[in-house]
């Protein structure tokens, strides 16, 4: 069974996304904040990362940072799901190292199909 890592501080966003994830056959793990997402991207080496980029501690921009630099594997594809949509906020997050970009509020009928896009599609190395 696949791995994804949740990073996200909204309890309710958090239930949502796991609840879809594991309904398609993912396990998740969740960190709550960004520092503590790190972490758990070295201990736990997931397949995917889903990323909330206003986060309470350190914000998604420094997570992305940390985790392409660190032991986690720098490929691993890494999915914003963020409520940034002004015109440009989804290049200035892909420039920056993310996988791909998914808008909330999420969709529950079409995210797995978004996420399915992203992961499964081959991807140039990302530089931080």
């Amino acid at each position: 069974m696949k791995k994804v890592l949740v990073i996200e501080d909204n309890e309710d966003n958090m239930n949502l996304i796991t609840f879809i994830l594991k309904k398609n056959g993912y396990s998740t793990v969740w960190a709550e904040n960004g520092r503590r997402g790190v972490e758990l991207a070295v201990q736990e080496k997931p397949d995917f990362i889903i990323l909330d980029i206003q986060l309470p501690d350190i914000d998604g921009y420094e997570v992305l940072r940390l985790i392409r630099m660190s032991e986690a594997d720098g490929k691993v594809p890494i999915i914003a799901m963020t409520s940034y949509a002004m015109s440009g906020d989804r290049e200035k997050l892909l420039h920056a190292g993310c996988t791909g970009y998914i808008e909330k509020p999420i969709d529950p009928e079409t995210v797995m199909a978004e996420i399915r896009k992203i992961i499964e599609k081959p991807h140039e190395d990302t530089d931080c």
